[in-house]
């Protein structure tokens, strides 16, 4: 009996077998039915962009590829945007603002244009483009007096329409008024025909920043090259200068062009290391000059007749340091229009009271009465000024074109220093030179700090009496001290 339920149960499970094979095959043979959207297939090009993307053809996507909004389909198609907002509307419903043909033709800007369509922006195009889609659908019957975010992350103002003056205001969204209201409704969304482009702000500031010379330069700007004015020779760029440091060349290769070349020479090219405001200095002292009193030519010479007052304040920006032996008003007016009308004569004369040194009052007096002779030298290369003291003060200057240093430390900022002088002096070679000191004149007072060798001072005038006394019996170059 086990035999017979045996069969019967391997014949059960064969038919159950067969049922199933049938069943598989059935679900083979039958028609596979066409994809959402793909009847439209063989309509215009923008239902086939459509349904190459699988979006339904009742879409507002494949309503906006097929409208008379032709400019802003080719830039959703040139931005690869399809894929996006494909499946923005498979998310939500969305509004769509459509900016005419005419205002991306004729109306937007070439050169914003041209920045819009370059591959390296893409990403800025499609900013623009996102800016323009909320990610919900609002028609014209239900628009808001908000804020609202586009997919663009950035946030839209909408306005709605309002009667103004008997006549109805055209709904607006930012800058640009809604032209044509629910031009296209579909069920996922609706399309408003704007008069213009909307631009957000992250776009703005890309076209902006396109002119960066750092981010278009291929090569980046070099100097000319130098030469060197000691071995007028081709130099290599020399290291950089900490700032504070002694200037590397001399005073007179930092000099502008002398007089031999124009009678005001204008301030030369500058090293580009301004480490000090030399203008602001040379300013407060010839301001000082002005309240100080007596010195007004001189600060009238420096500042209008001259362009000395500039490349002073291009030295000492440039780290120089210079020391002005200023002569007052009485001894400029001493000065006879044929010595400052000659061309370069004014700067012949200012050059050669000006040494580059810091050099005050007490400095200067202390070498002279150390070494009893000192040649600074004057920016006019190559004349020395001699200092000697004289009378408890120091004197500039040889015989009769001499000049006492008359009103001490007019101004010291430790990059300029002004002494006050009571004559101009000449350089030895000058042919205009004449004497300019008053002959009546007498040497300034002893100052306080040096009452302290008023003796030794007494014994230079009974030194001064011997030797006139041994000139006489023609014995004075005998005595070293006489000489």
């Amino acid at each position: 009996m086990g035999a017979p339920v045996h069969g019967a149960l391997l014949f059960f499970l064969l038919l159950v077998a067969g049922a199933a094979a049938a069943a598989q095959d059935a679900a083979l043979r039958e028609p596979t039915l066409p994809a959402a959207g793909s009847g439209a297939a063989t309509g215009g090009g923008g239902a086939a962009a459509a349904a190459a993307v699988g979006v339904n053809s009742n879409s507002v996507l494949v309503a906006l590829l097929d409208s008379h909004y032709t400019e802003l389909a080719e830039l959703v198609e040139k931005a690869l945007l399809l894929q996006t907002l494909e499946d923005a509307v498979g998310k939500h419903n969305v509004t769509i603002f459509a900016p005419r043909n005419e205002a991306l033709e004729r109306d937007l800007d070439p050169e914003f244009k041209r920045f819009l369509l370059e591959p390296r922006n893409l990403r800025s195009l499609q900013a623009l483009l996102l800016y323009h889609v909320l990610p919900a659908r609002l028609p014209a019957g239900a628009w808001p007096a908000a804020t609202h975010p586009t997919l663009s992350g950035e946030e839209v103002e909408l306005a709605p329409a309002a009667a103004a003056d008997g006549a109805g205001a055209a709904m607006r969204v930012g800058h640009a008024a809604v032209t044509r209201p629910d031009a296209v409704l579909r069920p996922d969304g609706v399309i408003h025909g704007i008069e213009r482009l909307l631009v957000p702000r992250s776009v703005q500031e890309d076209f902006n920043r396109r002119r960066s010379l750092a981010a278009i330069s291929a090569v980046l700007p070099t100097g000319a090259p130098e030469v060197d004015p000691r071995t007028h020779r081709l130099k290599k760029p020399a290291p950089p200068v900490l700032p504070g440091a002694p200037p590397v060349l001399p005073v007179w290769d930092a000099m502008a062009p002398g007089p031999s070349i124009a009678p005001a020479p204008a301030p030369g090219p500058g090293s580009g290391k301004h480490h000090f405001d030399g203008h602001s200095q040379v300013k407060d002292f010839i301001q000082t000059l002005l309240l100080y009193g007596g010195y007004n030519e001189l600060a009238d010479i420096l500042v209008n007749l001259t362009s000395l007052a500039t490349e002073m304040g291009r030295l000492v920006s440039e780290g120089y340091v210079l020391t002005v032996l200023a002569p007052n008003d009485e001894a400029m007016a001493r000065l006879t229009t044929d010595q400052l009308s000659e061309p370069g004569s004014p700067e012949n004369i200012l050059y050669y009271h000006m040494i580059p040194e810091y050099q005050t009052e007490e400095s200067m007096y202390n070498a002279v009465r150390r070494f009893g002779k000192v040649r600074y030298d004057t920016l006019r290369l190559p004349h020395k000024v001699v200092a000697r003291e004289a009378d408890g003060s120091v004197k500039f200057g040889q015989g009769e074109g001499s000049a006492y240093l008359f009103d001490p430390d007019i101004y010291t900022d430790g990059r300029i220093s002004v002494q006050g002088i009571d004559a101009v002096l000449f350089a030895p070679d000058d042919k205009d030179a004449t004497q300019t000191a008053d002959p009546n004149r007498k040497p300034p007072a002893i100052t306080a700090h040096k009452k302290k060798i008023k003796e030794k001072l007494r014994r230079g005038k009974l030194m001064e009496a011997s030797c006139r006394i041994a000139g006489f019996f023609g014995q004075r170059l005998r005595f070293t001290s006489c000489q």
